[in-house]
């Protein structure tokens, strides 16, 4: 079956960032998306589920245009409560963290900028939980 890793942040520097330790760290095995919309990671998110492809993680960002970070991923959890959920940012309010961990299941908060090993075992560990 294959697997996917989502990552969701509106400035694509991050996003390519986190594509290169991703790719550079992890097995082939995973398919990766990278999104800078929360709507589009959405769509993302229920296209592979449709196809049958298991979603493993998803990384994202707090604050973002039209929707903040913990807002998504409590729609996310609301329909895939399986999907392990990681928030990578520099600018989250306590509210919404404690808001993301109670109605979203978060798995983990990583302060930007990240250590790469933390990002990469935090993923590590969460796909030990899923997969």
């Amino acid at each position: 079956m294959k697997k996917l890793i989502l990552c969701l942040d509106d400035e694509k520097i991050i996003l390519d960032s986190l594509k290169v330790q991703l790719k550079n760290a992890l097995p082939e095995e995973y398919i990766y998306e990278f999104s800078e919309d929360a709507e589009d990671a959405l769509e993302i998110i229920d296209e592979y589920h449709n196809e049958g492809i298991k979603i493993l993680i998803i990384v994202s960002d707090w604050l973002m245009p039209k929707m903040k970070g913990d807002e998504f991923l409590i729609r996310v959890h609301e329909k895939y409560p399986e999907i392990v959920k990681i928030m990578l940012t520099g600018q989250a309010d306590e509210k919404a963290i404690t808001r993301a961990y109670k109605e979203a299941n978060l798995y983990k908060l990583i302060k930007k900028p990240w250590e790469k090993e933390e990002l990469i075992q935090t993923i590590k560990e969460g796909i030990g939980l899923v997969d």
